[in-house]
């Protein structure tokens, strides 16, 4: 579910943030291409996040690959087996973590082959989608968004996390604006976040404590100024 609810003019406080993280990332030395996971709930602002990063990695000479947990569906009778109002579904069922690490995640990383594919589910269309196959230099840099990504099956996979966080009560006043179409209204949109979306999100927080384990944690409650600091595993 993507799509901004915000589109301001780049402010200075915003720029310095997003370059701080840039250098963050830059200073990394691998082998193989650096995998970061930009984490955090739904409508925190992932996405316009991760879109503003890249060309910042891109303008140091790095190779950007830019890719999303949202390609990454698995179909929507698995994802909904267990009810389309329920938290645990939408935690456990949602993503087809095998498919991501087979088709992006080892590839880019210690001894893959760098033959990628950035997709392989198309989620409008409940079905799967033939990417094509891509290499990636040996300096790419994957910026990687979504929800759920620092759970066990995928912890290990990453060189470098950002946590994107925002209130509950402010992510689901985005969402319904943003997602109302999706859900066919903003009341639908902000039932759908209470019942399956926020307590989806709490089981996160309370079996994985996403904040201690990412690298930085990026307060985006106030877009124009976010606040970035050192996370679990860099404090």
């Amino acid at each position: 579910m993507k799509s901004p609810t915000y589109n301001r003019t780049m402010t200075p406080e915003r720029s310095r943030c997003l370059e701080v993280l840039a250098e963050l990332v830059l200073q990394l030395r691998r082998p193989h291409p650096i995998r970061v996971a930009i984490d955090g709930p739904d409508a925190a602002g992932k996405t316009i996040l991760a879109d503003e990063l890249a060309p910042l990695l891109e303008r140091s000479g790095r190779p950007v690959i830019r890719a999303s947990i949202d390609d990454f569906h698995r179909p929507q009778a698995e994802r909904l087996a267990r009810g389309a109002e329920s938290p645990e579904g939408y935690f456990h069922d949602s993503f087809d973590y095998p498919a991501l690490r087979a088709a992006l995640l080892d590839p880019l990383g210690p001894g893959g082959d760098r033959q990628y594919r950035r997709r392989v589910f198309d989620f409008g269309a409940d079905e799967p989608v033939a990417a094509p196959v891509e290499v990636a230099p040996s300096n790419a840099v994957l910026v990687f968004d979504g929800v759920f990504l620092q759970r066990d099956e995928l912890i290990d996979l990453w060189d470098f996390s950002a946590f994107v966080s925002a209130p509950f009560a402010e992510t689901q006043r985005r969402a319904a604006v943003r997602d109302a179409v999706l859900f066919g209204s903003e009341d639908k949109t902000l039932h759908r976040y209470r019942v399956r979306y926020v307590p989806g999100q709490q089981l996160y927080f309370g079996q994985v404590h996403p904040l201690e384990k990412a690298d930085v944690v990026i307060d985006n409650e106030d877009p124009d100024r976010p606040q970035l600091r050192l996370g679990g595993r860099r404090a």
